[in-house]
Order: structure tokens, then C-alpha cells, then sequence
């Protein structure tokens, strides 16, 4: 029914992602404007949704016409296949966003589509479903999407403890992989709030794939096979020796962090500590490795004028200390990193993090 998908990404890792899915073996991977489009049918939908770190959410595109007005979407969108698509008993929502169009109303556009959806098969609309249809009008051209991820793909189903300004699993996975993380090199994270980079670091490492523990929306669509899907899941057969680790000065967040680790299944690769960055030290007989951390930027934590000395801080125990390891500093501030006296460069393009434009500074030691 199918033969091409979408991969939603933050804005500025797409291509990170388009990487991300062609290592994986996904065919037909190309970057365009918001995500990555790749081609395949069910299955693949499926395996993208349990496999990829990276994706925000996968978006199976079922339909697209031209459409100037609402008599016509109307129209064209009872031609879609619904019956094929839907299940009659499963509550379905519509969302619906208009730009540069003749229909310009997206709650009218939305309506056209529920009425369309629940005159054609009965499936009933509703505004907390669990399923929900995307329609997407720009230039007059309407594409229709079902989201087949559901919640957000970030929510792996582990993070129970998120902290005051947690970092999204989704980011996380691209910036270790723009930084060259493997699963095979150390990592530490001096500033580790509830362990993401970490907890991410080691489940890479193990080859645990992050939706594993979840539930999809494709599961309430008609194509769903809960045995072929079943078949998907794979069980890693890689035990990574302990050498992910994150330390904080709150102790909240290391028991916060550990606990996360606990029911991501990584406990025993992973260890936090209560320590200040001053105090920090490569951990015992491991070569260099990579740091990464996303320090306080003054906009959601901490006084900003306050901040230069932490960055001080950070760049001095790291410079005497971690010398060969490599580094990259999630920050938006280039004042505050220069603050670090780091040699570090900028990494192009900067990245979408909750509305905030921040960029990864990375450089060896």
C-alpha cells in the first residue's frame, strides 16, 4: 500500500539521521526539507519506528492531490483507500496545517478529512485518539500522512527521571553519532542531569534497540502483523564491558540517572557519581575517549553572568586532565564556551533543541 515513508528529524541532524538509517541498512535514504525520506513498505515502517535512535517519528504518506479548494479536498480525500488503512473499530484524529494555499483554514481542512475518514469506513474521530492522520496543504498540494510512531520516539520507556532540562534521547543518539560514537570508545558526561548521553552511549554499545520496551501506533492500523513485527525484535548478543560514565553535583540526578539506567537494562555498563566537574578524572584503564555535555546555558538553568565560572571550571579540569579525549559541548553561547579556553570549533549546522538554536563544539584535547 505503501512504498515510501518519512523520518521526522530536529532540524539540523536530518542529515545525521539519513546516516543513521542507511547504516542500518534502509534503502532509497534522501534528505529534504524537515527529515529524511526512505523507501520501503510495512515492514520497514515497522523497523524503523523499533531501530532508528535518532528518528523523531515516522509518517507513512498515503496520499497526496492538489487540492484549491475545500469541496475538492473533500472530494479527493473519500478516494483514498481508508478501508485498507483503517481499522473501524480504532478512533482516529486529524491534523491538518495549511501554508501558501488557497485553503488556508486548517480546522476546516481537518473536518473535511474526519468527515471523509468517518463516512467512508466509521471509524470514529476523536481528539485524544492514538492514532492520528496528518494533513499537510503547502503550494495548493495536499499530503496526507498517518503517524505510525504515535508518542514521540524520544520516549523510550525508560526515562522515568528527567531533571530540570532534560536533553531528548532522539538528540542525544545524533550528537554521539556526529561526534563518531561507535559503542566502542569510553564516554563520559561531566554535567549528566538523567543520564541520556550515557544511557544512549551504552544501549548503542549493547545493540539494544531503543523501541523495544514501547507500544506504536502502527499497531492500530489494518496492515498491522503482530507475528511478522514479533520477528523484528532481536535480542543483542554484545555484553559491553563498564565504561559509560556520568557524574553530577546534584545528587538527585545521579540517583535519578541510575535508576534510568536500571530499567533501560544498561546498569551494569554504565556508573554515575556525585562529584563537581573540579573533581573529575578519566576513568582507570581505559584510553581516550569522548566527553560530552550539555552544560547549563542561563536561559532554563542557572544565572548566565554566573555561568562563566562553571565553564572556567570545566575547560580547566578537562585541558589538565582528559588530554587526547575528545570533546563536544552542547551550548548556544559561544561567549560562555569561549569562556572553557578550549580550542574548540563549531559544528554546522546548528541544531533545533526545544525552540532554542544550540550548536556542538567539538575538538580533541
Amino acid at each position: 500500500m505503501i512504498d515510501s515513508f518519512f523520518l521526522v528529524a530536529a532540524p539540523g541532524l536530518d542529515a545525521i539521521l539519513a546516516d543513521e538509517a542507511r547504516a542500518a541498512g534502509f534503502q532509497g535514504v534522501s534528505v529534504v526539507p524537515g527529515g529524511v525520506t526512505v523507501a520501503g513498505g510495512w515492514a520497514e515502517v515497522w523497523r524503523a519506528n523499533l531501530e532508528l535512535r535518532g528518528a523523531t517519528r515516522v509518517l507513512a504518506r498515503i496520499a497526496e492531490f492538489r487540492a484549491m479548494h475545500l469541496a475538492q479536498l473533500d472530494k479527493r480525500a473519500r478516494k483514498v483507500d481508508w478501508a485498507a488503512l483503517l481499522r473501524a473499530d480504532v478512533p482516529v484524529r486529524v491534523e491538518a496545517t495549511c501554508h501558501k494555499s488557497k485553503i488556508y483554514h486548517h480546522k476546516a481542512a481537518a473536518q473535511r478529512v474526519e468527515t471523509a475518514i468517518r463516512e467512508t469506513i466509521g471509524a470514529p474521530i476523536a481528539a485524544d485518539a492514538g492514532l492520528s492522520v496528518k494533513v499537510r496543504i503547502e503550494d495548493d498540494l495536499c499530503t496526507i500522512s498517518l503517524d505510525t510512531s504515535g508518542e514521540s520516539l524520544h520516549k523510550r520507556g525508560h526515562k522515568h527521571f528527567t531533571g530540570k532540562a532534560p536533553m531528548r534521547e532522539t538528540l542525544a543518539a545524533l550528537i554521539l553519532r556526529q561526534m563518531g560514537f561507535d559503542g566502542t570508545q569510553a564516554l563520559v558526561d561531566p554535567m549528566c542531569g538523567s543520564g541520556t548521553f550515557v544511557i544512549e552511549a551504552a544501549e548503542t554499545a549493547a545493540g539494544l534497540q531503543p523501541g523495544r520496551d514501547r507500544d506504536f501506533a502502527f499497531q492500530l492500523l489494518k496492515s498491522y502483523d503482530a507475528k511478522a513485527f514479533a520477528k523484528l525484535k532481536k535480542t543483542p548478543a554484545t555484553t559491553p564491558a563498564l565504561r559509560f560514565f556520568g557524574s553530577d553535583r546534584d545528587q538527585g540526578a545521579v540517583q535519578g540517572a541510575t535508576a534510568n539506567a536500571q530499567r533501560a537494562g544498561v546498569a551494569d555498563w554504565c556508573r554515575f557519581d556525585r562529584k563537581p566537574v573540579s573533581d573529575l578524572t578519566p576513568p582507570e584503564g581505559l584510553p581516550p575517549g569522548l566527553i560530552v555535555v550539555n552544560p547549563p546555558w542561563g536561559a532554563r538553568i542557572g544565572d548566565r553572568k554566573l555561568l562563566f565560572a562553571l565553564y572556567g571550571a570545566l575547560g580547566k579540569t578537562l585541558a589538565e586532565r582528559f588530554r587526547g579525549w575528545k570533546l563536544g559541548l552542547v551550548s548556544p553561547d559561544a561567549g560562555l564556551v569561549k569562556a572553557a579556553g578550549l580550542n574548540l570549533a563549531a559544528t554546522e549546522p546548528a541544531i533545533d533543541m526545544g525552540g532554542t538554536r544550540v550548536t556542538l563544539w567539538q575538538g580533541v584535547l
